[in-house]
């Protein structure tokens, strides 16, 4: 265990952790909504410091970031929990339970980045659950990743408090938005308004953003809720900042809602490119082409993919240009 960061003493032994939009306020011998947080003897801990639930080398493009190193591998951890309770989670497996309550691997921050310099892996993401809840060992990771010139990426729902993300050495960041203030409410048990700023603050910070929305059949998937994401996105992010609307499978607590047809992800995707967007993807479609990145200009095709797979194609590495038209394209090589 590790003290916990960013949070403060209050009466009767209670404790405030600060780190979320949550602020739980925990009671001795309790934990907070995360399952991270142990106030013990009025004291927060880090329950789920170093007990690693997933480890693995990825593709970047899995995370996804398509305009973040592409064709790069990472590695990429998770620790238990969640501070969200998505009604279609699809890594409900870890992020549903306790970290100290599912198969771990005790881990520190040093040996993790000791894998990626082994396997020549050029940065550490953070993903699979919510790196939020395991802040601290997320931090020292980052921190010491840094130190040797690894990159950090972290694929967030983005709960997190303005401090703390200010404090994280971050590099790039995926953001979900996943709906509506009322599909936070009803499928997530969260609010929408601090997820969106953590967009517009991670952008402000110089952090490479792109931006995830996974349509769910019935749940948000309409014009009016496709067009808040794509005009937040085009107007106070920036038309350069990539979206991926991703197809949704059933799982979790949503098994009686079928997968999402592939034409919604389709006029999705026009819609956003008609609205402004310059890069626009379908995810979880193996082999479509919107996979794929085009150029905005003149529609070369500048790297294509195969699920996971990248390969470049008419984009200049030393210049990031269009091959084709010269189009100087928003990207980070």
């Amino acid at each position: 265990m590790r003290e916990a960061m960013f949070y403060e003493k209050l009466d009767d032994n209670k404790v405030r952790c600060n780190i979320c939009p949550r602020r739980c306020i925990i009671k001795e011998g309790e934990r907070g909504f995360c399952w991270n947080k142990e106030n013990i003897n009025g004291v927060l801990y880090a329950v789920g410091y170093g007990k690693v639930c997933s480890l693995a080398i990825d593709p970047i493009e899995k995370k996804p970031l398509f305009h973040f190193y592409p064709t790069t591998q990472v590695v990429s951890l998770a620790i238990g929990g969640c501070n969200f309770r998505c009604l279609h989670c699809q890594n409900w497996t870890i992020s549903q339970y306790p970290p100290d309550e599912i198969p771990y691997r005790e881990m520190t921050p040093e040996e993790i980045v000791e894998v990626a310099i082994r396997y020549n892996c050029p940065g550490i993401s953070y993903t699979y659950t919510e790196p939020t809840v395991y802040y601290e060992f997320m931090y020292d990771t980052a921190v010491i990743a840094r130190e040797n010139g690894l990159f950090n990426v972290m694929i967030t729902n983005g709960y997190i408090e303005e401090e703390p993300l200010k404090a994280l050495p971050m590099d790039a960041m995926n953001i979900d938005i996943k709906g509506n203030a009322d599909f936070y409410k009803k499928v997530c048990k969260a609010t929408l308004e601090p997820v969106l700023e953590t967009c517009k603050l991670a952008k402000k910070l110089g952090i490479w953003v792109e931006v995830t929305n996974l349509i769910v059949p019935g749940y948000n998937d309409n014009i009016d809720d496709l067009l808040f994401i794509i005009h937040f996105v085009r107007d106070e992010l920036g038309k350069e900042t990539p979206l991926h609307f991703s197809r949704f499978h059933p799982d979790y607590k949503l098994t009686d809602v079928s997968s999402t047809p592939i034409e919604t992800l389709e006029m999705a995707r026009n819609l956003a490119i008609e609205e402004g967007l310059k890069y626009v993807y379908i995810g979880n479609v193996p082999g479509h082409e919107g996979e794929n990145t085009y150029c905005p200009n003149c529609g070369a095709l500048l790297i294509e993919r195969y699920i996971f797979n990248a390969k470049i194609i008419n984009l200049d590495v030393e210049t990031r240009r269009c091959k084709v038209c010269g189009e100087k394209i928003d990207i980070i090589l």
